[in-house]
């Protein structure tokens, strides 16, 4: 079996974090979304993977090929546009062979890892299998819905009705045999010009290969917007077993238990309350950090309240006189204050490179 990571997308929802950063590698837990959907797949016994690639794909290969902890094989796959799902399928043929192999979107991060999807579909004859996750019937008409037949199999998929028929929601990962390959060239573009995985799963139910279902039981955020990122950010310091460098240096600061620290990193005069994580070389001093932050590698903190944020590595946050909360900081941004004010909240979207000063 193979894996298939999409990973060309924009990400102009997160904008201007993805002006200068390919959306799959800002870091959930001070790791990169897209290597944790690696990890998923290679946990589940899959090593070798393709990767489909577009604008970004310098950067995703620089990366990724300067790990050493991944253990898997990769191929980059380019794509020269954002032409759909299943077009992208359909470029990866020739790494994929006769192979069934497991799709995976780059950006999405999905509580558990995928095992047991691997293992069911192994153990059956299917020709497909879906990822789905019930949503509030309300939120359904956003997503992919899928429609069930009595049997368990996949009747229907409606990309995003105006009156969703179920509340089964597409995660965005599939499992295939090599019949995907006469859908994606049997169907037409869509309305966006594109070649959509939908249609092709359609296909092929209509052709009366077995396609069904796997209704994911935890929790799956797609990490296309800023709240997202930050709700995948909780979900994930909620699960990390919390460890302490010996590298670290920490002098007259308290940190509770839930708290992560990496090597290098010096916390001097400062409160870190968890579940949080301080990335290696960071400095953070006379700072409190509150619960659900990441602080990434090489950041520095001084004189500051931090609560339920990213930052990313190489940012400077100094001598704010507000609390810092709900924000993403992209890399090499600095945020500081001139003169002391009364407190108030301060809520920011900044991209790389950015600098925010605030006056009294």
């Amino acid at each position: 079996m193979k894996g298939l990571i999409l990973s060309g997308g924009k990400g102009t929802r997160l904008y201007p974090l993805t002006y200068t950063r390919a959306k799959q590698l800002i870091p959930v837990a001070n790791k990169p979304v897209l290597v944790r959907v690696i990890e998923s797949i290679r946990d589940a016994g899959v090593t070798d993977i393709g990767i489909v690639v577009g604008d970004t794909a310098q950067e995703i290969k620089d990366v990724l090929n300067s790990r050493t902890d991944l253990g898997v094989n990769l191929t980059y796959i380019p794509q020269d546009r954002p032409a759909g799902l299943a077009h992208a399928v359909k470029i990866s043929r020739e790494f994929i062979g006769d192979e069934r192999f497991v799709m995976f979107l780059g950006d999405n991060v999905i509580e558990g890892g995928i095992t047991s999807l691997i293992q069911d579909f192994a153990t059956n004859d299917w020709n497909s299998q879906i990822v789905l996750k019930e949503v509030p019937i309300a939120e359904a008409k956003s997503y992919g819905v899928a429609v069930l037949n009595p049997d368990g199999s996949v009747n229907q998929l409606i990309e995003k009705p105006p009156q969703p028929p179920s509340n089964l929601a597409l995660v965005g990962i599939y499992m295939f045999d090599h019949h995907v390959f006469e859908a994606v060239d049997s169907i037409q573009p869509s309305k966006r010009n594109e070649l959509e995985i939908t249609d092709a799963i359609q296909w092929l139910i209509d052709n009366e290969y077995r396609v069904y279902p796997h209704v994911h039981q935890g929790w799956w955020i797609d990490t296309g917007k800023h709240v997202d990122m930050l709700q995948a950010n909780d979900y994930v310091l909620d699960e990390i077993e919390p460890s302490v460098s010996a590298d670290a240096i920490i002098e007259n600061s308290e940190l509770d238990r839930r708290v992560s620290v990496e090597a290098g990193a010096q916390i001097i005069n400062s409160v870190i309350r968890g579940p949080s994580i301080i990335g290696s070389n960071a400095v953070i001093k006379d700072t409190y950090i509150g619960p659900y932050t990441s602080i990434y590698h090489g950041v520095e903190i001084e004189g500051c309240e931090i609560e339920h944020s990213i930052i990313l590595e190489n940012s400077k946050v100094k001598n704010l006189d507000m609390r810092l909360q709900d924000s993403l900081i992209g890399r090499d941004a600095e945020v500081g204050s001139d003169q002391i004010g009364k407190p108030r909240a301060l809520k920011l979207y900044l991209g790389d490179y950015s600098k925010v000063w605030v006056p009294k």
